[in-house]
């Protein structure tokens, strides 16, 4: 069954670097969400079944940390796999984001195989080495 992701990132050059990246993990992908901000992501998240969520933490409007925290307060998207993409060398924010419910992070620059590893992990697929 493919799964629907919503990248969040205020670049859309990193937005289409990551679904290049996520075509390549051999993931059962289905459709590709976008959007530059929180407050899109929160509309692309009420107009559209999304399944995971792989958002940066720094952007202007609404950063990732508080999208988070709105994803978590709504009940029907508690459990919905979030996945922080960061340059953030900061432990504090990595710590505070797990604290938040985050679902896991991945540290910029990143390579398809971090990226295909976290979502295995997710989806309960073997990870690639």
């Amino acid at each position: 069954m493919p799964f629907d992701l919503l990248i969040v990132d205020d670049s859309a050059a990193i937005r289409k670097i990551l679904q290049r990246v996520l075509l390549k993990t051999e993931m059962p992908i289905g459709t590709i969400h976008e959007a530059g901000d929180g407050v899109e992501a929160l509309a692309v998240l009420r107009a559209n079944k999304i399944d995971i969520v792989l958002s940066d933490i720094n952007m202007p409007n609404m950063d990732g940390l508080q999208l988070l925290s709105q994803i978590r307060a709504k009940e029907e998207w508690k459990t919905m796999p979030v996945i922080l993409i960061t340059t953030e060398g900061s432990q504090t924010k990595v710590m505070e984001a797990a604290h938040m419910g985050a679902t896991g992070y991945v540290r910029k620059p990143f390579t398809p195989e971090q990226i295909g590893n976290v979502l295995a992990g997710l989806l309960g697929q073997p990870v690639s080495d």
